[in-house]
């Protein structure tokens, strides 16, 4: 049973600390060259700090490794026409109260966000039901299967992919994910070479692992692979977003663990 296969606790977490999140990922992209489109695929090292508080101040540290493949397309055609990796992503440090780290880019103050499965605040958070049966109805009612990246299943991996859904609250998630038909409990080994427990779903566009640390039923990054033949882009088989994450509680915003 799923229950007893993944086991969900957390590090006892103080005000004025901070939870630490950090996050080596491969993500796509897209680039037009005249009507050509291109896939690209980079690498990306990501470290947060998220305070107890959220009206305090949380950090972002975004870096390009400069790692860049390409999935379809021409990619030589690209840089020709002007395609930088750099230009791509936003880089370097954000800090932010609500971790609204790119208001400032856009010339507005950072502001609280709504509650949602994509930003589950505290008031989010207390919403959402014990039951796993009940977790699924409101997942479904917020989040009806549909077209794309819609449904239930990527709903929950929104909340999860935060690092901020308590244990008890993943626990009841993902019992009531593995209730879905198209979910089953599987293995997978993620960019370091680890293996961890996953949820795999393999329906719409792509066939999503979500990884789970097996010390403590953590988000532990995830793995997407197309499988649906799309009339542009990569073709089934390619895995176009893979992320390892670890989590951990520091004491100093901008320290990382151990110091």
């Amino acid at each position: 049973m799923l229950e007893l296969a993944i086991r969900t606790s957390d590090e006892p977490i103080s005000p004025g600390q901070y939870r630490h999140t950090a996050t080596h990922a491969w993500w796509m992209g897209t680039w037009f060259a005249d009507d050509e489109l291109c896939v690209h695929y980079s690498e990306h090292l990501l470290q947060q700090w998220t305070p107890v508080d959220p009206r305090a101040d949380w950090l972002l540290d975004r870096e390009l490794t400069g790692q860049v493949r390409w999935l379809s397309g021409d990619g030589a055609a690209a840089v020709e026409s002007g395609f930088r990796i750099a230009d791509a992503w936003p880089t370097g440090r954000f800090r932010a109260p609500h971790g609204d780290f790119y208001a400032e880019l856009h010339g507005n103050r950072p502001v609280a966000r709504p509650g949602s499965w994509s930003n589950p605040t505290p008031g989010f958070l207390a919403t959402l039901p014990q039951d796993p049966a009940a977790m699924l109805r409101r997942l479904i009612e917020d989040s009806p299967p549909g077209r794309g990246y819609t449904g239930p299943f990527p709903s929950a991996v929104d909340a999860l992919r935060t690092c901020r859904v308590p244990a008890e609250l993943r626990s009841v998630i993902y019992t009531a994910l593995r209730t879905l038909p198209a979910v089953e409990l599987g293995e997978a080994v993620n960019l370091d070479g680890e293996r961890h427990p996953a949820l795999v779903h393999d329906d719409g566009p792509v066939r999503t692992e979500l990884l789970i640390s097996p010390v403590d039923g953590q988000y532990a990054g995830e793995r997407d692979t197309v499988r649906r033949v799309a009339r542009v882009g990569p073709p089934v088989g390619t895995v176009v977003a893979e992320s390892t994450v670890q989590t951990s509680v520091v004491d100093v915003l901008g320290s990382p663990p151990g110091f």
